[in-house]
């Protein structure tokens, strides 16, 4: 017996593979061997290859030999489901080893029958980092055939919502304290805590006290919204998150960030902001309101731009390969202090985009026919474009060029970002890690809204029930980012690798043996890297469940 690939050729003349599994049957009639289809796979680019590795691993298994480790004297055994448990389990053994787990049972009451606010927290924070939907989806697909989490099984819809609503409650209590045994288990550093700002939409007409038509950063003006704020270390640790209405100006904000933050035992908190945020108005109140502010400013905004790039000086080479150089331009009062930062992999993104930019412009302008288009609107759409109009000039005659001499001041900045801030004691690599920092705000931001744990759409509609909800998604993205920094990969990587390892439920002699796959030396090896056991060959033998 053996695996047999066939091809058909169609009419359109595309050609199609299928899996068949075959074997050659003697025909005494014919007295020669025939080919017989035993069982059809199917087509080659739709088949399960993970089944049929696992098929042949089976195979060679009883050719071996092999058995399952099941209790002693067991015999045919049936496999009745498999669910995945690798990532879970890796992000359990995380929640428990920074300390969750036991900030949330010490500050659950003591109780006869104590409400399971844990398990059903760590469920929905499971269900953010592998397969984020409502509650009820939580509830009635990922706990139940989704994911292998036994401590979840009894659970019901309406403890979710309970736990949600104790997280609120104690959500100032359970973040200082899971923040102190994070940074002393993963060592992050203290001494300069940054933050922003975001905001996020709701699918609604109706504003509360709570969603308000705001500054929309989701270009969603006419959708109610919440705006989040966050603080995080350097290497992206979360500190802290607030919640407020959707119509707070950012300026606004760091005042309670200050205050809520001032007995944290902090080193310095700093607002990294970008460019949206520098004007004379503002940068007053952060400095009254904060006192300390990072402001990321490209270098066309910034009015001394051409005597801040031009300034001679060579620039600090970091670790990271990013160059840094402190620019001071005027004396005495009028002193003003810039960090210009010079990313080497930004000017080649930058160089290659305005080398494709020049040239779909100079096919624009072989094509006009100026005894024809001189005054047209299609000239003068060029003249004031955003894309090409910064690098054309025009003659008397009113015939349009590529201009030497912008395309050369436009490289400059290749690459080249402008620094504000208001505390000179920071030394320049300091102002550039803050700058740093505002890119894993940013990626933070990205992870909670748009991708990985996807905070959007919000199902809740009562003002506890948002607030929980935001501080779930930021004890997910305190899981995920400790997963990352430990194994140095992608969380989608590790979800990816780990997400290979399942929990098979079987049936050997009318008991119950749930038992997972073979690790890869790649699982093993991720799971070193996060200092995490292997989950065990057998998970659990006991009585068959009772049918439903």
């Amino acid at each position: 017996m053996y695996l047999r690939k066939t091809t058909r050729r169609n009419k359109d003349g595309s050609v199609v593979e299928y899996f068949q599994l075959a074997q050659n049957v003697w025909d005494p009639r014919r007295k020669y061997s025939m080919t017989h289809i035993v069982h059809s796979l199917g087509r080659a680019d739709r088949v399960d290859r993970a089944a049929l590795a696992r098929l042949c691993d089976s195979i060679r298994r009883i050719a071996l030999g092999e058995t399952p480790e099941v209790p002693p004297g067991t015999g045919s055994w049936e496999i009745l489901r498999s669910r995945p448990a690798g990532s879970v389990h890796a992000a359990r053994a995380l929640w428990e080893d920074l300390g969750i787990a036991a900030i949330i049972d010490d500050l659950v009451p003591r109780r006869r029958n104590r409400a399971p606010h844990e398990s059903a927290l760590f469920a929905m924070v499971a269900h953010r980092l592998l397969d984020p939907g409502s509650k009820r989806a939580c509830h009635l697909s990922f706990l139940r055939d989704g994911v292998y989490l036994p401590a979840a099984d009894d659970l019901h819809l309406e403890q979710l919502y309970r736990a949600l609503d104790f997280l609120d409650e104690h959500a100032e209590e359970i973040e200082r304290r899971v923040f102190e045994s994070a940074a002393q288990a993963l060592g992050a550093s203290v001494g300069l805590v940054f933050f922003d700002t975001t905001s996020t939409y709701f699918h609604t007409e109706e504003e509360d006290d709570l969603r308000r038509r705001g500054h929309s950063k989701d270009e969603r003006p006419g959708n109610p919204q919440i705006v989040i704020a966050m603080a995080v270390t350097r290497e992206g640790i979360p500190v802290r998150s607030w919640v407020v209405p959707g119509n707070t100006a950012d300026v606004t904000v760091v005042k309670r960030i200050k205050q809520d933050l001032s007995d944290w035992k902090l080193g310095r908190v700093m607002l990294v902001g970008d460019g949206g945020m520098d004007s004379k108005a503002n940068r007053r109140a952060l400095a009254k309101g904060l006192g300390h502010y990072v402001l990321a400013v490209p270098s066309g905004r910034v009015t001394e731009a051409k005597e801040v790039l031009a300034h001679r000086g060579r620039f600090r080479r970091l670790e990271s390969g990013v160059g840094v150089k402190q620019v001071v331009i005027g004396k005495g009062e009028r002193r003003r202090r810039y960090v210009v930062v010079h990313n080497p992999d930004e000017e080649r993104r930058q160089k290659k985009h305005r080398a494709a930019l020049l040239e779909q412009l100079a096919g624009e302008l072989e094509s006009l026919d100026y005894d024809r288009d001189r005054h047209t609107r299609r000239v003068c759409g060029l003249r004031t474009s955003r894309r090409f109009g910064r690098f054309l000039s025009q003659d008397k005659d009113g015939v349009l060029d590529i201009d030497p001499k912008k395309v050369e001041r436009a490289g400059r900045a290749d690459g080249k970002t402008v620094l504000i801030t208001n505390d000179d004691t920071l030394e320049p690599v300091d102002v550039a890690h803050a700058y740093r920092s505002l890119m894993i705000i940013e990626s933070c931001f990205r992870r909670l809204k748009t991708t990985g744990l996807r905070i959007r759409p919000v199902y809740h509609w009562t003002e506890k029930r948002i607030e929980g909800h935001v501080k779930l998604c930021v004890l997910a993205l305190l899981i995920q980012r400790t997963a990352e920094i430990r194994a140095a990969r992608s969380w989608a990587e590790i979800k990816t690798v780990l997400g290979r390892v399942l929990a098979v439920d079987c049936q050997v002699e009318g008991k119950l043996v749930v038992r997972t796959t073979k690790l890869s030396a790649e699982a093993v090896s991720l799971y070193d890297a996060l200092g995490v056991k292997p989950p065990s060959p057998v998970l659990k033998v006991g009585p068959l469940p009772k049918p439903a």
